[in-house]
């Protein structure tokens, strides 16, 4: 890393993840090389205007933090395939942001010398300048060898995020966990917001809105600790 710990990032994936994640590295001071093209380039350079657009293999060339955010099946055969021509670089970093994924997948970069990272922010990206905020509120997994962990844990900060260590026999059980959160809350609201529809409620989302908002954070005090109980009673206070 430079001596004064600005690095040169290059983002391969520009779904609603890797743009983000540039824009937060930015935001703390490193430099965003490039990007490579994906599903929507409008909204890409929406939150990172002005960085050029490149393939992988030059991205690979010129970073010293590669950043890889690509859909899950994605991931092996692209670490593999840059590996098989040579692109990894001895030295080099490279993060990706997988929630099943640990640093095995990233073998391929590190037995060629690269530092492999796997850093999951707990959020639901929208692709855009509002995931800025959500991501200073959020946590974010991080695997890494020890020897580099505080690596990791420092650029999961950088991203705005508080890192947790995760080992990386627990990634599935963790991705397992984020999963079930994510879909079950979706499945849920699908329904209920359904069922108020047809009963003519008009705007759902928005009825149930700080329903659901106090109801979570509820549970996820309770998650969080024990809380006050009256004896014999059964009743919880907060």
């Amino acid at each position: 890393m430079p001596r004064d710990g600005r690095l040169g990032v290059g983002i391969i994936g520009a779904g609603r993840v890797g743009p983000v994640i540039g824009a937060a590295l930015a935001g703390a001071g490193h430099a965003i090389i490039g990007i490579t093209t994906g599903s929507d380039d409008d909204r890409a350079s929406a939150v990172l205007p002005d960085v050029p657009v490149l393939d992988a293999l030059e991205i690979v060339r010129r970073s010293e933090l590669v950043v890889i955010a690509v859909p899950h099946d994605q991931l092996p055969s692209l670490v593999a395939g840059i590996a098989e021509i040579g692109g990894w670089q001895i030295g080099q970093l490279v993060l990706h942001t997988d929630p099943a994924y640990g640093i095995e997948v990233l073998r391929p970069a590190a037995e060629r010398g690269a530092i492999p990272l796997a850093v999951h922010p707990a959020i639901t990206f929208t692709g855009t300048s509002i995931d800025l905020r959500q991501l200073q509120a959020g946590f974010a997994a991080v695997t890494a060898p020890a020897a580099v962990l505080p690596i990791g844990q420092a650029l999961a900060v950088e991203m705005g995020c508080e890192p947790v260590v995760i080992a990386e026999a627990d990634r599935t059980a963790y991705a397992d966990a984020i999963q079930t959160a994510t879909e079950f809350s979706r499945s849920i609201i699908g329904q209920s917001t359904s069922r108020l529809r047809e009963i003519g409620v008009d705007n759902p989302g928005s009825y149930l809105s700080a329903l659901v908002q106090s109801t979570v954070e509820r549970a996820l005090r309770e998650a969080s600790g024990p809380i006050d109980t009256l004896p014999d009673s059964g009743a919880t206070f907060i």
